[in-house]
């Protein structure tokens, strides 16, 4: 399901769901060689990741690429927010939390009832948007993969 592209402003940062605008090799040079859970994305995966979610592009007063998220959705029930990065010269102004915040709003995502991420190391960012430790952690799976 496509939706039309949504837009947020705050202290001169824009947020958009609008895939053309995205420096798709910024994200991939950050998932490849800053990220811990992103070091084996390639181009092509990247690619049809980002046409299969709701991409998030965070752009600073320049225009140029400040952050990036996306949802991985079915637009009624579930919405699981990844691959969530602010690049470092950009970091300390809450964008991470503001992305994590904001995507909330979007028109297509406002019933969905039950939003998930997954953090080794950023639980204070994601609980200031609202999030919360699961309840229940021993009922979750997994199929790990490298």
């Amino acid at each position: 399901m496509k939706c039309a592209p949504q837009q947020w402003r705050r202290d001169g940062y824009t947020i958009s769901t609008d895939p053309s605008q995205l420096d798709l090799e910024a994200i991939l040079r950050f998932l490849n060689t800053e990220s811990y859970w992103g070091k084996s994305m390639t181009l092509p995966r990247l690619s049809r990741a980002i046409e299969n979610s709701i991409p998030i592009g965070v752009y600073a007063p320049s225009g140029s690429l400040a952050g990036f998220g996306r949802v991985v959705t079915d637009y009624a029930v579930f919405a699981y927010l990844r691959d969530v990065f602010v690049l470092p010269e950009h970091r300390g102004r809450g964008l991470a939390t503001w992305i994590a915040t904001v995507i909330r709003e979007h028109p297509e995502l406002t019933d969905v009832t039950t939003w998930m991420l997954a953090t080794r190391d950023a639980h204070g960012v994601y609980e200031r948007a609202g999030f919360r430790r699961a309840p229940h952690p021993e009922w979750y799976m997994t199929i790990p993969r490298e």
